[in-house]
C-alpha cells in the first residue's frame, strides 16, 4: 500500500532519484482504503520524467479510466526496483523511455497508442506489458477498484461468503443433489 513518507532534505537527496506523486479522488474505493488521499512513490534509479513516462505507458497498456494513477504507480515502483538490481534492465528501460520521447507522458491517448503499436515487438514493450499485468492486477488498490475480495481459501472458502447468492438461478431443493429433471 502506498504510504506517505517523511524525509529530511539530506535523506531525500541521498536516496531518491525521482518521485511520482498524486492525489486520490474523494469517494473512490481507493480513497476509502488508503491512509491518506495524497500518495508518493520514491524512485531509486529512474528520474521523475522517466517514471511519468512509464506511468503513462502502463495506463495506456491497461486502460481503466476510473482507476487511480496510484495503482499504476506501483508498476513503475516495481520496474524501478528491477532496474536498480539489474543494469541490463535499467538500460532497456532507459532506451525504451528515450525512444518514446519526452512528450509521451502528456500526449493524447491516440498518439500514445500509436507510439506503443510501433514498438510492440520490442523487448521494452514486452517487459512493460508483462510487468503491468503482473503488478497492476495483483495490487490491493486494483482489488478495491474492481471489487475483488481476494482469494477465499484463507477466509473459509466461498460457500458461506456469497457464492450461494445468485438470484438469477432457480432454487434447487436441498433434498435433491442431482440435476433437475427436464420436462418435455
Amino acid at each position: 500500500m502506498l504510504t506517505p513518507k517523511t524525509l529530511d532534505r539530506r535523506e531525500f537527496l541521498a536516496t531518491t532519484t525521482g518521485i511520482l506523486t498524486g492525489v486520490l479522488a474523494a469517494g473512490t474505493p481507493l480513497a476509502l482504503i488508503a491512509p491518506s488521499r495524497a500518495w508518493a512513490v520514491d524512485l531509486k534509479t529512474l528520474t521523475s520524467a522517466e517514471g511519468a513516462t512509464l506511468l503513462a505507458m502502463s495506463r495506456t497498456l491497461m486502460p481503466h479510466d476510473k482507476l487511480e494513477d496510484a495503482a499504476y504507480a506501483l508498476v513503475v515502483q516495481s520496474v524501478d526496483a528491477d532496474a536498480a538490481k539489474d543494469g541490463g534492465t535499467l538500460k532497456l528501460i532507459r532506451e525504451g523511455v528515450t525512444g518514446l520521447g519526452a512528450r509521451f507522458a502528456t500526449a493524447p491517448e491516440n498518439e500514445r497508442v500509436a507510439a506503443l503499436q510501433a514498438i510492440e515487438s520490442s523487448g521494452f514493450f514486452q517487459t512493460m506489458r508483462i510487468k503491468t499485468l503482473s503488478v497492476l492486477y495483483a495490487s490491493p488498490l486494483a482489488y478495491a477498484h474492481f471489487g475483488y475480495e481476494g482469494e477465499a481459501f484463507s477466509k473459509g472458502g466461498y460457500l458461506l461468503r456469497g457464492f450461494n447468492n445468485l438470484r438469477w438461478l432457480p432454487e434447487v431443493p436441498l433434498a435433491d443433489s442431482g440435476p433437475l429433471p427436464v420436462s418435455g
